[in-house]
């Protein structure tokens, strides 16, 4: 008996995704998203990167992806080899290292969380940080942004995360030139906004070069 490949869907800007089912939360379009001045040699990180929707359109841009997904990491992997696309996975989650249960589409994992510094590490810097992560975007450390160009992040208010990280926010507004969307396109309980931030002083890169680890 042969293996049924999984059903498969085409967006209107050419991107092939294998269908998830529906309890699994696939997000397959980014619209909230701003992402059209991401560079060639921009380092890009994904944080919450679930089937690829964000980290598969960057790849088209730059040379220089590293996507963190803690639950739909098969699923990611597979949607950026049959885009044909580079994009480095970790699986993992942002948080200050402590073991935790993270569930989405009626799956469960245990993991360890790491830090944002170990992610930009791991990437050999960031210029281009997308973050959609739960209410785990409150553990960033402000000092770790020091190398980023630009924020595309959606912040949560509790009990979906939390509590808000009011030095993270004052390290924004001091450094960055910003908007929060009110309304974004998920809808989902707890999200207070989506952040467009750019760095008022231009580029500022945090490690050299461009390989990943």
């Amino acid at each position: 008996m042969h293996r049924k490949d999984p059903p498969l869907l085409t967006t209107d800007d050419g991107l092939t995704f294998r269908r998830m089912p529906p309890e699994a939360d696939a997000i397959y379009l980014v619209g909230e998203y701003r992402f059209d001045d991401i560079q060639k040699d921009d380092l890009v990180i994904d944080i919450g990167a679930n089937v690829g929707g964000f980290c598969i359109r960057a790849a088209r841009r730059s040379d220089h992806v590293l996507a963190v997904e803690p639950v739909l990491a098969e699923a990611l992997r597979e949607n950026i080899a049959i885009n044909r696309l580079n994009v480095t996975v970790v699986e993992g989650a942002l948080g200050t290292g402590e073991c935790t249960r993270i569930t989405w589409g009626g799956r469960t994992v245990c993991l360890t969380t790491r830090p944002l510094s170990d992610y930009i590490s791991m990437a050999g810097g960031c210029d281009f940080l997308k973050c959609d992560c739960e209410g785990a975007e409150w553990t960033i450390q402000p000092s770790d942004l020091d190398g980023v160009r630009r924020i595309e992040m959606e912040l949560h208010a509790p009990p979906i995360g939390g509590p808000v990280n009011r030095a993270l926010l004052d390290y924004i507004g001091r450094h960055y030139e910003f908007e929060i969307d009110r309304t974004p396109i998920s809808g989902t309980q707890g999200v207070m906004g989506i952040l467009h931030a750019t760095r008022k002083t231009g580029r500022r890169r945090l490690t050299p070069g461009h390989r990943h680890a």
